[in-house]
């Protein structure tokens, strides 16, 4: 199911600068990954209009202080970097429309996407419109949020994406706007 610009605009209002570029991309990367009915799709743009702040940030916000998170320490060492404080924090920083975090991701992100590890030596990509949109696509059909989408369990696919709540607001609000433009019942 592919959505138009003006959809797109009544769903993420705030992405109303940004949409022309999106669009294409976004509709290419949900029919590659499954995202091919209104609830998925009303799903899939609520959660990723929160986390990229209705498309306006494809990467991460904040300095090394915060980044230095995921460069040492046990965050850093699940995510797959190395336990160095050698600038991995930074290199593999959350991008996306869902922010694909950490080296170990970016590895499995540039497997799915591209069949090699060019994310690993250009994580920038993810900051391109159609990379942006294919790492969210892929992320979501990877952790099984179609399934969950079709079954309404929205909390789930936020804690799946978050690991948490955080925002839950917004994206309840975001949903209810996507699920009312794709006449989602």
């Amino acid at each position: 199911m592919a959505i138009t610009q003006q959809q797109l605009v009544k769903i993420l209002p705030q992405a109303r600068n940004y949409a022309g570029f999106f669009i294409s991309a976004l509709n290419r990367a949900m029919m590659r990954f499954h995202i091919d009915s209104p609830k998925r799709t009303a799903a899939f743009l609520a959660q990723t209009g929160h986390e990229s702040a209705q498309l306006r940030y494809v990467r991460e916000l904040g300095g090394d202080q915060y980044l230095s998170k995921y460069d040492t320490g046990s965050l850093a060492a699940r995510l797959g970097n190395t336990p160095e404080a050698d600038g991995d924090g930074q290199k593999y920083r959350g991008r996306g429309l869902i922010q694909i975090t950490g080296r170990r991701n970016y590895q499995a992100c540039s497997q799915a996407l591209f069949g090699d590890d060019r994310l690993l030596q250009q994580p920038e990509l993810l900051e391109q419109p159609q990379w942006a949109c294919e790492s969210a696509a892929w992320f979501w059909q990877n952790n099984g949020l179609n399934e969950l989408a079709d079954k309404n369990q929205f909390t789930t696919i936020t804690q799946r994406i978050n690991g948490g709540l955080n925002g839950m607001e917004d994206r309840l609000q975001l949903w209810a706007r996507a699920k009312a433009v794709l006449c989602v019942t």
